[in-house]
């Protein structure tokens, strides 16, 4: 919650605090939701069945939200998260969240911000779920990210672990690898202090225009 001032974070975090050591499960997929958690300390990943596999859906930072759909009653757990450092979350349940909406404003106005981000970050899964071509959904990624990072007021340079952007991805870490190292021997993207900058966005949306006209060659 970077918006509120340190002093109301430490009394939310005294109130609604949860620690959670690397590797316990917060929830398991499946499970019924009590409430919903604001990653606050430490990295949290989410993780979904497809048949028999379990695969990473995202690895979240502090100050992402997760688990809420137990906002919306009788809902299970869509998703297994899991702890990968140690953490600190707020946990909120329907009555707690619905009391804070109407009671501060400064705190409303932040929830419902990270709820939207959330629904784009789902609506950016569903694009790349529908685009088959490896190369095409690691370019439409990381033109997306660098665009969030513009929107933040910083550099556009993505900083995310091989873990975070194959979840982001929806590919293996090492396919996400070697799509990211075809990108650089092309120039398309440079690594500086483990950041991935673009040095030409327009050029690197040609490539991707360019991978779709393929795709659909293939078709």
């Amino acid at each position: 919650m970077q918006e509120i001032d340190e002093q109301e974070r430490e009394r939310l975090l005294r109130r609604f605090g949860r620690r959670w050591a690397a590797g316990e499960v917060v929830f398991n997929e499946g499970d019924e939701g009590q409430e919903m958690y604001i990653l606050q300390e430490g990295r949290v990943r989410l993780l979904k069945r497809v048949r028999a596999v379990e695969k990473s859906l995202l690895i979240l930072r502090p100050g992402d939200l997760f688990g809420e759909n137990a906002l919306i009653e009788g809902q299970p757990r869509a998703c297994t998260a899991v702890a990968l450092t140690d953490c600190t979350t707020l946990a909120l349940d329907v009555t707690t969240f619905e009391s804070l909406l109407r009671t501060d404003a400064a705190i409303a106005l932040r929830l419902v911000r990270l709820l939207v981000r959330r629904l784009k970050e789902a609506e950016d899964q569903i694009e790349n779920m529908m685009i088959r071509d490896a190369q095409s959904k690691i370019v439409n990624t990381l033109l997306k990210l660098a665009q969030e990072s513009r929107t933040r007021g910083d550099d556009g340079g993505i900083s995310l672990s091989p873990m975070e952007l194959s979840s982001r991805v929806g590919l293996d870490v090492d396919s996400v690898k070697r799509g990211v190292q075809q990108l650089r021997d092309s120039q398309y993207v440079q690594i500086r202090e483990e950041r991935i900058q673009i040095p030409d966005v327009e050029a690197l949306r040609g490539l991707y225009q360019l991978l779709g006209m393929k795709e659909d060659l293939r078709k």
